[in-house]
């Protein structure tokens, strides 16, 4: 598995969103395949980044190719890919492979299809936090390493979740039939 060149992030978030899918994410060692991603854009009224840079969302309008982190609700602490300028790749879910134990006591439970199926559980498995804002995805706290989806695997699409706005934009993707999406399609 290889690291994806530096291009592959300065492109429009959706199309990213679709092509992470299968990628291998490792946060300190613990992670797995991506199941499930959501792509939000500078003109998109869901994005945290419509009205413009502020200093809570600087990482969207930083280098492509690096994390932009948040918290969601004050509690939960979501990881997404930064892509063109506004631009980013929400992390919804990932099969939990390595670090199983790390992530299991970060979440208090060890129910592999409930371990990081959502963005605040992922978050919270991988120990996400603010210290990962503006970090780059290049194989040292953060990796995402190329794969080849396996033969047959069909990517779905549908309207993004846990959104007030902009609900009905089918930016949300994920991989067909996988035990470990925060919500069927």
């Amino acid at each position: 598995m290889t690291r994806p060149a530096p291009a592959f992030f300065t492109r429009p978030a959706p199309e990213v969103a679709r092509d992470l899918l299968g990628m291998g994410l490792r946060v300190r060692g613990a992670g797995g395949p991506i199941v499930e991603t959501e792509a939000y854009t500078a003109d998109d009224p869901a994005s945290h980044s419509h009205r413009g840079p502020t200093r809570t969302n600087a990482a969207m309008f930083g280098p492509a190719g690096h994390a932009y982190v948040y918290r969601s609700y004050g509690i939960h602490w979501c990881l997404n890919v930064v892509c063109l300028p506004g631009q980013a790749v929400l992390i919804r879910a990932i099969e939990p492979v390595s670090g199983l134990a790390d992530m299991a006591a970060r979440r208090g439970r060890a129910d592999l299809a409930a371990l990081c199926s959502g963005p605040g559980k992922l978050g919270q498995a991988l120990g996400i936090g603010p210290q990962d804002d503006g970090t780059p995805f290049d194989g040292g706290a953060l990796a995402l390493m190329a794969r080849p989806l396996p033969s047959g695997t069909a990517i779905v699409s549908g309207p993004r979740i846990g959104i007030s706005r902009g609900q009905a934009t089918p930016w949300r993707f994920g991989l067909a039939g996988s035990a470990f999406l925060s919500r069927r399609f």
